[in-house]
């Protein structure tokens, strides 16, 4: 069984790194928004994971917080960001 908390926390960390990873090359701000969103999402499973392990429910109330911090962020930022501009001439499509 050990085998097992061993290859998930592997698992868990391997996704965590390759999602840093997108976040940090992101080209643009919606990407880092999908992956920092895909980051908290890992963090959840591990905090799953570690209350399976440890057999210790107390820690299941941070994983509603975060979801609900999560969603309120993403909806936030989805809604007032500002459009990323390659050229500062092109100002986007015309109305």
């Amino acid at each position: 069984m050990t085998f097992v908390w061993i290859a998930a926390g592997a698992m868990l960390s391997l996704a965590a790194l390759a999602t840093m990873f997108r976040m940090l090359l992101g080209p643009t701000t919606l990407d880092r928004l999908v992956a920092l969103d895909t980051l908290v999402a890992v963090t959840m499973c591990a905090i799953g994971t570690w209350a399976a392990f440890s057999l210790d429910t107390t820690v299941t109330y941070s994983l509603t917080a975060l979801a609900l911090i999560t969603f309120i962020g993403s909806v936030s930022v989805a809604r007032f960001r500002v459009p990323d501009v390659a050229d500062p001439a092109d100002k986007g499509p015309s109305r």
